[in-house]
């Protein structure tokens, strides 16, 4: 008698990457949370810009590619992070999330529109999905998106409406808020597409691993 054990139902090939490529688009973030807690947003943006160019040198020489959501993602990140540090003016940092969140979901959901699945360019080499099921990942990350961008500007500007004469307070929230809530928030999503990769997949495609698209 044979049975799969739990062991290898995991695909490690698949698994492994996605481990690494979190943890190297998490640890900006950490990075940004710590500079902030011991200093203030502006010295902790100089460290998230740093660590964002640092990431994805090592995202490179690890994994030999760089998807293109964290090479726009970094792009946003130096230029509202410059913009943030030449001006002292803590907006435009607090803003790129809305940014790049609302460009992600514009860019999946405008696809849709002319009929382009636009994940399936991204994740098409590792998952095989039929026609709907490229359609329905890309509309549900898509609105998924735009739900983050959403989430960002309620909290960083209710923070600064409860928190009118203590900016760090209200500061110290939104960054709670980005690193602590946000990346929780997209892997729970992640795991919940797994039954929509595994309905839409061909009958004789293994298991996959979901995506995980990290925005720092």
């Amino acid at each position: 008698m044979t049975e799969k054990t739990a062991e290898s139902e995991v695909n490690w090939d698949e698994l492994r990457p996605q481990l690494i490529k979190m943890g190297l688009e998490l640890g900006p973030l950490i990075i940004f949370f710590i500079a902030n807690a011991r200093a203030d947003i502006f010295v902790a943006t100089a460290w998230f810009m740093g660590a964002m160019v640092v990431s994805l040198v090592l995202t490179w020489a690890i994994l030999k590619k760089i998807a293109i959501m964290p090479l726009v993602t970094g792009a946003v990140v130096l230029v509202f992070g410059g913009l943030t540090l030449w001006l002292q003016d803590d907006t435009f940092i607090k803003m790129k999330p809305t940014i790049t969140n609302s460009l992600f979901g514009a860019v999946l959901l405008g696809g849709l529109l002319f009929g382009h699945s636009l994940l399936k360019y991204v994740f098409g080499d590792v998952y095989k999905l039929r026609p709907e099921g490229w359609s329905k990942l890309t509309l549900n990350w898509g609105i998924f998106f735009f739900v983050l961008a959403i989430l960002n500007e309620v909290v960083w500007r209710g923070s600064n409406a409860y928190f009118p004469n203590d900016p760090k307070a209200a500061t110290d929230l939104w960054v709670a808020f980005k690193v602590w809530a946000t990346m929780p928030l997209t892997v729970i999503f992640s795991i919940s597409q797994v039954s929509l990769l595994s309905k839409y997949a061909p009958a004789d495609e293994p298991k996959h691993v979901p995506p995980i698209v990290v925005e720092s």
